[in-house]
């Protein structure tokens, strides 16, 4: 069978462009998706980077979902911490009743911004809550019910009636594998943040799946960033934006998505070009060929059962063109969005 392809977009705002546009970006980039036979269409959660517009993926899931037919939307993810498990619950009930069968709820507990806005943004929840008291929180209230005597006994979700879509837990270490496995749910690895724990996590995860008895098989997916050209050589040239953007994000100094000529006039201090070259390690960047090798060996390396594929570059037309020739290299079927 051939290995399935998702996208995970950030709504990247690139130097130059406004917020808007970065939007309505994302919006063309997923009608195109599913015209090219994408699997799934995720939005990310990220605050307080100027480079990324997507900060409420229940508001875009919808948008998206309204704007296509067929390919799967959903969250990538929902930063549970973030937010009330009974407000995510009521959204995510709001989007399956609106789009049947069409959405994924992934969930991550990182707070997708700095210690400062996670602390802005988690003002009003109980400190300390760990995720899996908060999964337990959120299934709750989508209909399984608080146990007799519990405060939030007489408390369900809105819409009723509706299944909550299927839950995914995300991460990129072993912790949500654990989760993952334990609680039956799926499980997203993140190599686009991780580029050396992929395999061990998903071992881990199908382990605890397996010890937890689940008469049903695991579900797990490898999350990567590509970029991909016509040749390799242009693909290294779209990727000083990629290197630049993440020197300045580690160095804490977040900005809109540099241009490839702001990242070949960057005079690289000798540390930091061994930073460029390391950050590397969490990027396929090539010709289709080239790529397609590397995606293979990655899910060959995970045992994933899918690969999800973000690309952050400068120029929105290139985005896309990492999209058409992806579709081309694995032969993606129009028809069914695999």
């Amino acid at each position: 069978m051939a290995l399935p392809l998702s996208i995970l977009d950030l709504s990247p705002v690139s130097s130059g462009m406004t917020a808007g546009q970065a939007l309505n970006n994302t919006l063309e980039l997923a009608q195109t998706a599913e015209r090219l036979g994408y699997h799934r269409f995720w939005l990310a959660e990220h605050h307080n980077m100027p480079g990324i517009a997507s900060s409420s993926p229940e508001i875009l899931i919808g948008q998206v979902a309204r704007m296509t037919s067929r390919i799967r939307v959903g969250s990538g993810g929902v930063m549970l911490p973030n937010h009330a498990p009974l407000k995510v619950a009521e959204s995510f009930l709001t989007l399956e009743a609106l789009f049947p069968g069409r959405i994924d709820l992934g969930i991550g507990r990182a707070p997708g911004s700095d210690p400062r806005t996670a602390q802005a943004l988690r003002r009003s929840q109980k400190i300390g809550s760990e995720l899996p008291e908060l999964l337990e929180d959120l299934f709750a209230f989508a209909g399984g019910g608080f146990p007799e005597g519990h405060p939030f006994q007489s408390v369900s979700a809105v819409p009723m009636g509706v299944a909550l879509p299927p839950v995914w837990l995300l991460g990129s270490s072993d912790y949500s594998a654990r989760v993952a496995g334990q609680m039956g749910l799926g499980f997203v690895f993140a190599h686009h943040i991780n580029p050396h724990g992929a395999a061990a996590a998903m071992q881990i995860y199908r382990d605890h799946w397996a010890a937890a008895g689940y008469q049903t098989d695991p579900r797990s997916i490898v999350t990567t960033s590509v970029i991909c050209a016509d040749t390799d050589a242009e693909a290294d040239v779209l990727a000083s934006s990629f290197d630049l953007a993440w020197l300045r994000l580690a160095a804490g100094r977040p900005s809109q998505f540099p241009s490839v000529a702001e990242a070949q006039a960057y005079r690289y201090t000798g540390r930091e070009r061994m930073m460029v070259k390391e950050t590397r390690a969490r990027l396929i960047a090539g010709s289709p060929q080239t790529v397609r090798s590397g995606i293979c060996a990655l899910g060959g390396q995970t045992g994933a059962d899918e690969v999800m594929v973000t690309t952050m570059v400068h120029g929105h037309a290139e985005r896309l063109r990492t999209y058409e020739l992806l579709a081309e290299a694995f032969e993606l079927d129009h028809a069914t969005g695999s």
